[in-house]
């Protein structure tokens, strides 16, 4: 069986740091590898349309700016097809007949979903296509026969969901969908990347982001008010390490050789580590140090991003083609569906001369 991935983002706004650890770094190292026969990455506007319905100007605007992000962090087109979800209308058939199959009392166990709708406080208000977007989901994963997603953590359920609606159509219908298994992240901490203020997640919502495309100086500023230990006030005093957000971001980012370049006076991280725990280093000195590795992992980052911006036509046009090879696929897979699902009228030459036989009798 070929080896596929689906994976996307949102495009409710530019992507960030936490992005980056969590999934777009490991995307590129996966387009890379050469395991995969389709890598399809999808900007995910009519899922983002569910909980922003009413500000679609956001969305759109967004848009480029993911794939800006993409192409800049190294997502080759032509390795990797990147398309966006509204121009795949297959994509909705396939949710409506997957709705089939999901009964509303599991949606709502679903605890991503309830985590979800606790976040946005729509408590009972909730709308329809928010409330159903685990089956959006699955329609967007099945649609590309996709056996391989890179999720977070927080995203297994939706996995799981996925994988029982596959079960599903398969034995009530016949075996056509594939069951998708989940990538988790093999760095820990890139599962789930706090925001700049210690709070549990980076959020363009809260304010707390670095993003991919911050200018060096806002990036400086925003490490340099980094949450650290409330309680080491003195260079003197102990460090606590836990909770400590900049050295949650040097267990993401720091390496051997960044002491080298930038801090000769330590080998490794748990020098550092150690020097902080006991006291006599300051919290400048460390935001300092992790301020030279961002930039210099964003930098080139950054100056392929700036050569994409001069034509920005061009990227469009990588967008439509994705788009069309994404369709060619999702059509392909619904044909199939639909065949296995007796749905497929008129291409069923035997059925039609069935009923045509019956009824010159």
């Amino acid at each position: 069986m070929s080896k596929i991935i689906l994976t996307g983002d949102r495009p409710t706004g530019r992507l960030h740091l936490g992005h980056y650890v969590g999934s777009l770094k490991r995307r590129v190292e996966l387009q890379n590898s050469g395991e995969y026969e389709k890598i399809l990455i999808m900007i995910a506007d009519a899922q983002a349309l569910t909980d922003n319905f009413d500000n679609p100007e956001k969305i759109r605007q967004n848009i480029i700016e993911v794939a800006l992000d993409y192409l800049s962090v190294g997502l080759d087109p032509n390795v990797s097809t990147l398309f966006i979800q509204s121009q795949i209308p297959e994509l909705t058939e396939f949710t409506f007949y997957y709705m089939n199959l999901v009964s509303v009392a599991r949606l709502h166990r679903n605890p991503t979903v309830k985590a979800e709708i606790q976040l946005r406080n729509f408590e009972s208000n909730i709308p329809a296509g928010f409330f159903c977007y685990p089956i959006s989901q699955a329609a967007d994963i099945t649609a590309f026969k996709a056996t391989t997603v890179p999720v977070g953590e927080d995203q297994l359920p939706m996995i799981e969901q996925t994988r029982e609606i596959v079960r599903k159509f398969n034995s009530i219908y016949s075996e056509t969908l594939i069951e998708p298994e989940a990538l988790l992240p093999e760095n820990s901490v890139c599962m789930r990347l706090p925001g700049t203020d210690g709070k549990a997640k980076m959020s363009k919502s809260l304010g707390n982001c670095i993003y991919l495309a911050d200018t060096p100086e806002e990036i400086r500023q925003k490490i340099m008010s980094m949450f650290t230990d409330p309680l080491h006030i003195q260079v003197s005093d102990p460090g606590h390490i836990e909770g400590n957000t900049v050295f949650t971001y040097l267990d993401a980012f720091c390496q051997d050789k960044h002491f080298e370049q930038f801090l000769p006076e330590y080998n490794n991280l748990e020098e550092l580590k150690e020097h902080y725990t006991r006291g006599g280093l300051g919290d400048v000195k460390i935001k300092k140090f992790l301020n030279h590795i961002i930039q210099s992992e964003l930098e080139p980052i950054r100056a392929k991003r700036k050569e994409y911006e001069k034509d920005i036509s061009a990227v469009y046009d990588i967008l439509k083609a994705g788009s069309e090879n994404a369709r060619t696929i999702a059509a392909q897979t619904l044909d199939e569906v639909k065949r296995a699902m007796k749905i497929n009228y008129f291409d069923d030459t035997t059925f039609i001369q069935f009923h045509t036989q019956k009824y010159k009798m």
